[in-house]
């Protein structure tokens, strides 16, 4: 993509990755595997640190059941996302990965300022 060269500068420091993606679209189960291999796997994030959401555009015969996605996908935390039918569902897991992720950040900085102590 165009915007490779951006992503070194993106990747910095981050804590944690969201991929959105289409799942009625077979190009987009291809594409996931090379951001969850550039974003996750060489930064290296802990695949806690990730989370897939497939987004089912309204109307879409979104067949949420029977998404299964191949190792390493298959290890990584998925939620369905359809706002038309559960916006407070999708709300409720975002919260919940953003509170995993803030608890590992303030682990590894607990853990830096004891390395700092000792």
């Amino acid at each position: 993509s165009r915007f490779e060269t951006c992503w070194p500068a993106l990747m910095k420091d981050s804590h944690g990755v969201v991929i959105i993606f289409n799942p009625e679209l077979p190009s987009h189960l291809k594409e996931i595997e090379m951001w969850y291999s550039c974003f996750v796997q060489q930064q290296p994030l802990l695949d806690s640190q990730c989370l897939l959401v497939a987004h089912h555009k309204p109307g879409s015969a979104g067949d949420t059941e029977n998404l299964s996605l191949a190792y390493p996908l298959n290890k990584l935390k998925l939620i369905h996302s359809n706002l038309e039918e559960d916006p407070e569902d999708v709300r409720m897991e975002f919260m919940k990965y953003f509170r995993s992720i803030i608890t590992l950040i303030n682990e590894s900085r607990e853990r830096e300022e004891m390395s700092i102590i000792s």
